[in-house]
């Protein structure tokens, strides 16, 4: 367990660490003057206050004005430290991918992968909304019974509850063309839900190496043994847990951006947020209960 001082500490050697490995050491800008603020000095900023519940671009800047300024005496206006995080949205994607690496999760030979309703409202003020248009589309959500307008987030992860893949559709996107987006560095075993029920796909995954087990139908016959079904079925809940964590804790639904720009830059720090408490409690007898990763 971390104090709040020792996790900012822990979360920027992190970051810098992996940051200075994916650019080896090269300058990020090719042109013009660093920042006053360093590009891991933002991206600890980001992560720290995600994993707080703070996770507006404005309210991060003001949380760490108010009461970490003289940890970061390079924080200068709220627009210059906005514009500053959305430019490393690529950066953030690719220190999640390679820290995801250093946990083994591309070595796993079991992977999960689900959907994320990403609403921007409800079925009937979607006429009413100007965001994303020609972007977003309505939807389905099965688990709450609903339509909805906005967009649909595709997560994959390792057997041990560390993202591998995430891609991001209209809320209509197919799951099925989503996913190859996912599995190109994945090898073995991908469970999956109904629907992802296809034997074409089935097939196509298995010329590349990848074998999909999902559930049935509920008018379809299971020949499979029980005793496996079952185990694919308490192997599911992992995936339940890293989406009920990006929810609830990093509110990965939410989206308060009005470009692409923004929206990815704002989930790839969540995606990074996620993986780097993975990493920090990654020799806990539970590496994902989160909540006692910070002492209160």
């Amino acid at each position: 367990m971390f104090t709040i001082e020792e996790f900012i500490i822990a979360v920027f050697c992190c970051v810098d660490d992996l940051l200075k490995a994916i650019t080896q050491g090269q300058p990020i800008r090719a042109k013009g003057f660093a920042p006053a603020l360093s590009d891991s000095e933002v991206m600890t900023m980001e992560i720290v206050a995600e994993y707080q519940g703070i996770d507006t671009d404005q309210a991060i800047w003001r949380y760490f004005r108010r009461h970490w300024l003289e940890w970061f005496p390079g924080l200068g206006s709220r627009s210059a430290f906005v514009r500053q995080a959305a430019n490393l949205w690529q950066y953030k994607q690719r220190l999640q991918q390679h820290l995801s690496t250093e946990l083994g999760a591309f070595a796993d030979e079991v992977h999960l992968v689900d959907g994320i309703p990403i609403p921007l409202c409800g079925f009937s003020r979607a006429p009413e909304c100007r965001s994303f248009k020609g972007i977003a589309a309505y939807g389905y959500c099965a688990a709450k019974k609903q339509f909805y307008y906005g967009f649909h987030g595709h997560l994959l992860i390792s057997a041990t509850g560390v993202i591998t893949g995430f891609s991001l559709t209209p809320a209509n996107g197919s799951e099925r063309e989503a996913l190859w987006d996912m599995v190109q560095t994945i090898h073995g075993w991908l469970i999956g839900d109904k629907g992802y029920l296809s034997a074409a796909l089935q097939q196509e995954l298995r010329a590349v190496g990848i074998e999909l087990e999902t559930a049935l139908r509920s008018n379809m016959q299971d020949t499979r043994e029980p005793a496996w079904v079952a185990l694919l079925q308490r192997i599911r809940r992992l995936i339940e847990t890293v989406i009920g964590q990006l929810v609830e804790r990093f509110s990965i639904e939410k989206v308060w951006a009005r470009d692409l720009w923004h929206l990815t830059s704002r989930i790839n720090r969540k995606l990074l947020a996620h993986t780097v408490c993975r990493w920090l409690n990654r020799h806990s007898a539970d590496p994902l209960q989160f909540d006692q990763l910070v002492s209160q």
